[in-house]
């Protein structure tokens, strides 16, 4: 690369998106290459490398290391399993376990890039069942036989769930996934499958899954793929009927129907304002407070700190800018804060002992003012709130039946 290290500096590194990225996902992309070079991507980014992954597992343990120190902070990071190959999950563990990435205030979740037509055109995989079965055959040999993939059986109890990656603003010929679609042993096709193809069969195989392993007394797994950044709203359906908890949801101030769906189900919503401020939506026009104000459990998230963040704590430039822009109060920023921990993976224990031993009881019951600072009227209201309008929906939905009848 003809570069001394007097000649490196940080502007150089070229990590960072700025005004250029704003609607150009491709030129995002191309901010995970340091210098442009897909070599220091490779070298400091990967878990599956000629060094087997020692720089990232030290970047990692940085993190840790600052999240334990904070005392206040927990993490939910991101690992890729791309479907390419059986052997990916029992690499990764490999690598999580040699590298010692264990943290108590990090639990780990697995995003699946859709990139099945960039293996198809590579002759990687003839079919997309064969990414189905490199994903979830070894899960489910796992948990049947703990000794198959031993370093695989620990790595997961650390796992909390599924995330689903991509840029969603690619066109689909059909965003549509009827029972004409070719199933995945018939998808031979060098076209991606769409969105909703992709969702439900890593829906239908979690939900297997996860029948077996609570049967075997393990941890199961949710889904909480990014949906509603972009692309057509049909995302955010499947999101709606599939999903535990969504990141984004941008789309949602568009579909107000699909926005009070939302709203009734209280699907969690983890929002990242500076992200999409770069991507996909200015700051002043993030629906963020709204939803806030209308009672949907949205709360905030760093995505891809490295090329949104400034400092060495992103999560409370999110909670800080947030709160100085929409001039949000102490009480909305205590709600975001719970409404996180609700939303995420970490074990019960741990959420006990940040919102109290009822937590997990509904309205005031469940509100520990003490560890939460949401005062109890807040929480009233949005419990009151909502089972009137559920009421209302359901008293309306008998008086139909009766008149039908």
């Amino acid at each position: 690369m003809n570069l001394t290290t007097y000649d490196l500096t940080v502007d150089m590194l070229d990590v960072h998106a700025d005004r250029n990225t704003f609607h150009r996902f491709d030129k995002f992309n191309a901010k995970y290459n340091p210098i442009g070079e897909s070599r220091l991507r490779e070298v400091f980014l990967k878990t599956d490398n000629y060094c087997n992954g020692k720089y990232f597992a030290n970047i990692i343990k940085e993190v840790a290391s600052d999240l334990e120190e904070s005392k206040y902070q927990n993490a939910e990071l991101r690992l890729s399993i791309y479907g390419k190959s059986r052997d990916e999950w029992d690499k990764l563990a490999k690598w999580a376990l040699q590298s010692n990435v264990y943290s108590d205030n990090v639990r780990w979740l697995v995003q699946i890039p859709r990139l099945f037509d960039i293996f198809k055109l590579n002759k990687v995989l003839d079919n997309f069942q064969e990414v189905i079965d490199n994903i979830f055959l070894p899960l489910f040999e796992v948990t049947a036989k703990p000794s198959t993939h031993p370093d695989l059986y620990k790595f997961l109890q650390y796992v909390i769930g599924f995330d689903s990656v991509d840029d969603e603003s690619k066109p689909e010929r059909n965003p549509l996934f009827d029972k004409d679609t070719p199933t995945p042993e018939q998808w031979n096709d060098t076209e991606n499958p769409n969105y909703a193809y992709y969702q439900y069969y890593i829906y239908a195989n979690l939900a297997v899954l996860n029948h077996f392993r609570n049967e075997k007394g393990l941890n199961p797994f949710v889904l909480r793929p990014h949906c509603g950044e972009a692309g057509p709203v049909q995302h955010l359906v499947c999101g709606y009927m599939l999903s535990e908890n969504i990141s984004h949801g941008l789309l949602l101030r568009k579909v107000p129907v699909l926005q009070y769906l939302y709203y009734l189900a209280q699907i969690g919503i983890a929002m990242s304002p500076l992200s999409n401020n770069s991507l996909f939506l200015n700051y002043h026009r993030n629906p963020l407070p709204e939803y806030l104000a209308r009672g949907l459990v949205v709360s905030l998230s760093t995505d891809d700190p490295l090329q949104f963040h400034f400092t060495k704590e992103p999560l409370m430039e999110e909670y800080s800018i947030a709160a100085q822009v929409w001039k949000l109060s102490s009480c909305d920023m205590c709600e975001l804060a719970r409404n996180s921990v609700l939303m995420s993976g970490f074990p019960h224990k741990t959420k006990q002992y940040w919102l109290g031993p009822n937590y997990t009881k509904e309205g005031v019951a469940g509100n520990d003012i003490a560890r939460t600072n949401v005062p109890d009227i807040r929480v009233a209201f949005r419990y009151e709130t909502l089972i009137d309008e559920l009421s209302n929906i359901f008293k309306n939905h008998s008086l139909m039946m009766q008149h039908n009848e």
